[in-house]
Parts: structure tokens; C-alpha cells; sequence
């Protein structure tokens, strides 16, 4: 009995640390790619952190569709919320420390995950899916029509940060607004990893897989489901916040049903289901993206689309779930 107890410590042990390993492993390889960006494309750096914040509403998204099988095509609307949250703060009440405006969108983003939570979870299937849509033109329309506060279809400018910390103030390289949301990255990508490890994360994946089991061992779905999108709209908001912060503008795209469709197919084309998926999905996406718009103005939509049919037919769990299932198999023909 002893012998076994100390066996099961001992692997418990060793699976932590390999856990460990590959969260190290995991934040290694975001840090390189963000160097190598910085290196290689210096004059591009504001695509780059926009393409950082965006990753963050990816993260938020994969929080309640990939890990709570919660189908939504409206979370452009805490996006967008944690982005005028920032916006609003700086404008209107002189609160510029870039720390404080990124506090302000990730509560602003959290209520608004906790609105739409209440809403959405109130319906199944595809009435789920529409209520969503419902929510993300209401906030469209009503940050429209709020513009004494919002700027309406004019965008919410006079967004003026401080410098981070009073030492890096935010040039028009990009330079600071870039390093400032890689930072911001890692910490929110190394306290998710822990999220959707713990008990909690595990129980949203028991949810996703069979709610009905769950509620019948006494767990709660409902409530569950609801932490889940709060903390989903507090991921979103920092990224609307961080769009604020380094754009220094805020627009109505940051509340359009496209921002919420495009975030989808990010998640679908990484691989639903990983922290790792959402990153490399937005990642080639949006750098696909600009490459092809680029190169070819008038019929890059057409190549995107033809992109997207290659990797959902060929690689139905998206690149990075693809890539891990083959890994998986080659690994277990191996042994």
C-alpha cells in the first residue's frame, strides 16, 4: 500500500513537472516568434500588436466555444467593451496610466462577458447562436448611437496613455505599444494554461462533453458556465483595451458582427480546444491576411476562402490540432 502511494506521488510529481516543461517550452517559443517579428519587421510593428490583441479575443473565444462547447458569434461585443471601457476612462476622465486603462477593460470586459453569459446560456444550439448575434449588433448600435461618449461612427479619439511605469512612453515606431502587448500575452496565456488545467478547467470540458452527466453528480452547468464567460470577457476586454492603448483610437469595428465571424475562423483554423490552436490560428490568419491583400487587392477574400477549404478539409481539427493528433500517433506506433 505504501509502496503504491509513493508510485502514484512520484508520477504525480513527474507530470507536473513535465507540465511545467512544456508550459516553459510553450512560453519560450511566443517570446521567440514576438523577437523574430521585431526583428524582421520593424516598420510593421503596429500589425503586429494588433494581431497580439486580436490573439487575446481568439483566447477569450476558445475559453467558452472550444473548452464550454458554448456556440457564440458575438464576442466582438466584450472586445469591444473592454476596448471602449480604456477609451472612455482616457477621453473623458483623464485616467491615461496604461496599466489603469488596461485595469478599466479587463472589468469592463468582465461585466459584459457576465451580460452576455446570462443571455446567451438561456438557449441551446443554434437560438444560442442567434442570441449572440443579437447581442453584438445591440452593443454595434448602441455605441453608434452614444456618441457623445463614443465618437459614434467617427471613432473615440483624444485616447493620449502615459508612458509605461513613467519610463517608456509610446512612440509612433510602435515600439513600447508592441512589447508592452507581448508582455501582456504571456501573462494572460501562462494564468489561462493554469485555468483550463485546474479542476475548474476540467469540469468545463465535462460540460462541453456531456452536460447532462455533470448536472446529475451534483455539478453546477449553469454557474459554471457563467464563471467561464466572465473570465472569457475579462481575456477579451484586455485585448480591446490593449487595441485602445496602441492605436489610441476606438472605432465601431471593435463591435462588428465581422470582428466576432473573423475570430471564429481564427479559433476553427488553429484548432478548437487549445490555447495553442487559438495563437496559431490568428497568427497565420491575419498574416495571411495582409500578405494576400497586399499582393493581390481585388480577389485576396477568394484566395483566404480557398485557404480556409484546404485546412477544413485536410486538416479538420485545425493546424495545430492536426499537427498534435499526428505527433500522438506517430509517438504511440513508436512504442
Amino acid at each position: 500500500m505504501v509502496l503504491a502511494t509513493g508510485s502514484e506521488t512520484t508520477s504525480s510529481a513527474g507530470d507536473r513537472r513535465a507540465r511545467l516543461t512544456r508550459d516553459a517550452i510553450g512560453v519560450l517559443v511566443i517570446l521567440a516568434f514576438a523577437v523574430l517579428g521585431y526583428l524582421l519587421f520593424p516598420n510593421n510593428l503596429a500589425l503586429l500588436t494588433r494581431i497580439t490583441a486580436i490573439a487575446l479575443l481568439v483566447l477569450s473565444l476558445d475559453l467558452v466555444t472550444g473548452y464550454c462547447g458554448v456556440a457564440t458569434l458575438g464576442h466582438a461585443a466584450l472586445f469591444g467593451a473592454g476596448a471602449y471601457g480604456a477609451g472612455i476612462a482616457a477621453a473623458h476622465f483623464g485616467v491615461t496610466d496604461p496599466i489603469a486603462m488596461l485595469a478599466v477593460g479587463i472589468v469592463a470586459g468582465a461585466l459584459a462577458g457576465l451580460v452576455s453569459g446570462v443571455v446567451v446560456l438561456r438557449a441551446h444550439g443554434l437560438p444560442q447562436l442567434v442570441l449572440s448575434i443579437a447581442i453584438v449588433h445591440l452593443a454595434h448600435e448602441a455605441a453608434n448611437k452614444a456618441s457623445g461618449w463614443t465618437g459614434g461612427s467617427d471613432g473615440l479619439a483624444g485616447i493620449m496613455p502615459d508612458a509605461v511605469f513613467g519610463l517608456y512612453p509610446f512612440d509612433l515606431w510602435g515600439r513600447t505599444a508592441y512589447v508592452f502587448g507581448i508582455v501582456l500575452l504571456v501573462v494572460i496565456f501562462v494564468v489561462l494554461r493554469q485555468i483550463v488545467r485546474s479542476p475548474f478547467g476540467m469540469l468545463c470540458r465535462g460540460i462541453r462533453q456531456d452536460p447532462v452527466r455533470i448536472r446529475a453528480m451534483g455539478g453546477s452547468v449553469h454557474g459554471t458556465l457563467i464563471r467561464m464567460y466572465a473570465i472569457s470577457g475579462a481575456v477579451a476586454g484586455a485585448g480591446g483595451a490593449l487595441n485602445a492603448i496602441s492605436t489610441q483610437v476606438v472605432g465601431l469595428d471593435s463591435l462588428s458582427f465581422t470582428l466576432s465571424a473573423e475570430a471564429l475562423v481564427m479559433l476553427v483554423l488553429g484548432g478548437t480546444g487549445s490555447l495553442y490552436g487559438a495563437l496559431i490560428g490568428t497568427v497565420t490568419f491575419l498574416w495571411f491576411e495582409d500578405v494576400v491583400s497586399a499582393a493581390n487587392p481585388f480577389h485576396w477574400l477568394t484566395i483566404v476562402g480557398a485557404l480556409l477549404i484546404v485546412v477544413v478539409l485536410f486538416a479538420p481539427k485545425g493546424l495545430y490540432g492536426s499537427l498534435a493528433a499526428a505527433l500522438e500517433r506517430r509517438g504511440r506506433r513508436g512504442r
